[in-house]
């Protein structure tokens, strides 16, 4: 039987919560050369601007059908939040290629051999606008010194940080401007028993 949230069927016009750590929960990111390389790699696929290869073949661009609106890279797995606008393929295709070119990258310069990533990733599809804030919540929350983590979304959602590939729009404006995203995230002791049934769905990663 699939692990819950292994089967995807992707609808247009969704929000994903798409994750996924190391085989035998080893560590996927050893170093600030491992976080850059996964961004790059996600920057590559996802930003509108043309990126080539050695050869200078054009790699395809997926800006104008799946938005990542949150990110938070750990040292033994990863989450991504993902608004897919069109083509239902989009983000399997997507991961596919980052996740394969991660990983042959990884497996040469760590010196190993053998899959990564435990499995294919898990792609959870979120239906309401609360789940969608609290799972946002949840990713940027992920590290005991979450505000000074370098490799989250956060700096885009509170410190202003902008770029082509980096979205929160979808998230921030869902706010009616009486609270900040960062009053937000800091005031979650009320909210504890959202992000820790948020980890019981995800308790198989």
């Amino acid at each position: 039987m699939p692990s819950k949230n292994a089967v995807k069927q992707y609808v247009e016009q969704s929000f994903y919560h798409v994750y996924n750590r190391g085989v035998e929960k080893r560590n996927i990111f050893i170093d600030d050369q491992d976080y850059a390389v996964f961004l790059n790699l996600l920057k590559r696929y996802l930003s509108p601007e043309e990126h080539k290869d050695d050869r200078g073949n054009i790699y395809e661009s997926y800006a104008e059908r799946v938005e990542l609106l949150a990110f938070c890279l750990m040292p033994n797995h990863f989450h991504l939040l993902f608004y897919l606008n069109s083509d239902p393929k989009a983000i399997a295709k997507m991961m596919q290629k980052v996740t394969s070119s991660y990983t042959t990258y990884f497996n040469k310069r760590h010196v190993r051999v053998g899959h990564l990533l435990q499995g294919v990733y898990k792609a959870s599809h979120i239906l309401e606008d609360a789940y969608l804030l609290h799972i946002s919540r949840y990713i940027h929350l992920n590290p005991e010194s979450y505000k000074s983590w370098e490799f989250s979304s956060l700096p885009y959602y509170i410190n202003g940080w902008r770029s082509d590939w980096v979205k929160p729009g979808r998230i921030l404006e869902l706010f009616d401007g009486t609270e900040s995203y960062e009053n937000f995230i800091e005031d979650y002791e009320d909210h504890k028993h959202q992000l820790e049934s948020i980890k019981v769905l995800l308790a198989d990663t």
